[in-house]
């Protein structure tokens, strides 16, 4: 199993719309591609220094090659529905590959 990652910070301004969006719109969206099992929303429970708030999605997928047709087939279709948001948010994306689970 696999834990595609993806850690925003998000500018205040437009807080309360992204997480709307993000739990009504895109969230939905990625599970629709069949490409992961569950989704978990969380909060960064640190303040940043530049501001804003700071969330971290977890996608479970099955594998790395499951992951890797997201990359080809969906993540430039699905990234590009944040343009709203455009200049109000700094992401990163890891890939975490669960080693045990208990």
């Amino acid at each position: 199993m696999y834990i595609y990652n993806v850690t925003i910070n998000i500018d205040e301004s437009v807080h309360d719309s992204w997480v709307t969006w993000m739990k009504e719109e895109h969230i939905p969206s990625m599970l629709a591609t069949g490409k992961f099992s569950k989704a978990l929303m969380t909060r960064v429970m640190v303040e940043e220094e530049m501001g804003g708030i700071t969330y971290s999605i977890q996608y479970t997928t099955d594998s790395k090659t499951t992951l890797e047709r997201y990359y080809a087939e969906n993540a430039q279709e699905l990234r590009a529905e944040s343009k709203p948001f455009e200049g109000k948010f700094v992401a990163f994306r890891t890939e975490l590959q669960i080693i045990s689970e208990q």
